[in-house]
């Protein structure tokens, strides 16, 4: 009797967890498929970058250094890390863009906000659902696995891989290898 009664109530939850999952699955997969990452900072401004190959490219950011900081507002290093890479924008703001990358999901502009505030982060901090997916294939292309630690520092000029950052860095060791790549 109780397995008469089991075996229609399991098919009924495998049914509903199969017809939810599957549309999720299929919009995850195209998103992760995609190979542009629309991203949109706290001001509004809406960033392009787009992989090719192996290689991430910002729009209209040619001959710059692309910074992207694979970062979460909860993590001390992401945190301590923070001033030096505003430091490092304002030293070089002509020739360096950097781009903090939260992998928070379903975090608040105010909470980003509130990190800037709290933690000098005066960079360009973008919040978007594609966040986590640019981040992730990032990290696919530095070979770093599924399960990663941060903050991930990745230095880009004009797409191509010039260097990358696990955990807390000295701002010196960031800042010889803008210098190499803008030639300085």
């Amino acid at each position: 009797m109780l397995k008469k009664s089991l075996l229609p109530a399991l098919l009924m939850t495998l049914l509903l967890l199969q017809g939810c999952s599957s549309d999720e699955a299929d919009d995850a997969n195209s998103l992760i498929a995609t190979n542009e990452f629309v991203l949109t900072s706290l001001d509004e401004k809406q960033y392009v970058v787009n992989k090719k190959a192996s290689d991430f490219v910002l729009e209209n950011a040619q001959g710059k250094v692309i910074l992207f900081d694979i970062f979460a507002t909860w993590c001390p290093p992401c945190r301590a890390a923070a001033k030096h890479l505003s430091s490092l924008q304002t030293k070089y703001k002509n020739d360096l863009i950097v781009i903090g990358l939260s992998i928070e999901d379903d975090i608040t502009n105010a909470k980003l906000q509130e990190f800037r505030n709290s933690y000098d982060a005066d960079y360009i901090l973008v919040n978007s659902p594609q966040n986590r997916l640019l981040a992730n294939k990032i990290v696919q292309e530095l070979a770093l696995g599924e399960r990663y630690p941060i903050p991930i520092i990745a230095l880009y000029k004009d797409g191509k891989l010039i260097k990358h950052y696990i955990g807390a860095i000295q701002e010196e060791f960031i800042e010889s290898d803008i210098k190499k790549a803008l030639g300085k």
